[in-house]
């Protein structure tokens, strides 16, 4: 990836920003340029909700080779505020405290890094809702 392709899309890596079509109201994530409902281009820049309830889950146990070092770990389709459905990985709970149904947030986490030198990536993830 260019670096200025990198820098123009910082904000929809960090952020939970899809787009929202302006012609018939689709909301999508992660954002596009056309909307596969009506075929609009009119696409505009839409900030999701950052809560939202756990629809469902599973455990990683064998995960792909850059993640091997998180394993295990819990993943969940999390279905936001909006209505949008997201997958996304849940932290800050034990497998066995999961339900579905449970309240959960948007948080900015490390996602991984490349070696102890390298670039580390942040995203989101999602952990119960802190009342």
């Amino acid at each position: 990836m260019s670096v200025p392709r990198y820098w123009r899309e910082e904000k929809y890596r960090y952020r939970l920003i899809g787009s929202r079509c302006s012609k018939c109201g689709e909301i999508f994530f992660p954002r596009r340029l056309v909307c596969s409902k009506c075929r609009s281009r009119q696409l505009r820049d839409y900030k999701l909700s950052e809560k939202g309830r756990i629809v469902s889950w599973t455990i990683i146990r064998n995960p792909p080779k850059e993640y091997e070092k998180y394993a295990p770990y819990a993943v969940g389709l999390i279905e936001l505020d909006d209505g949008l459905k997201i997958i996304s990985q849940l932290v800050d709970l034990e497998p066995e405290e999961i339900k579905t149904g449970m309240r959960v947030e948007a948080t900015f986490r490390k996602i991984r890094e490349e070696g102890s030198s390298g670039i580390i990536e942040y995203g989101y993830k999602f952990r119960p809702v802190i009342e």
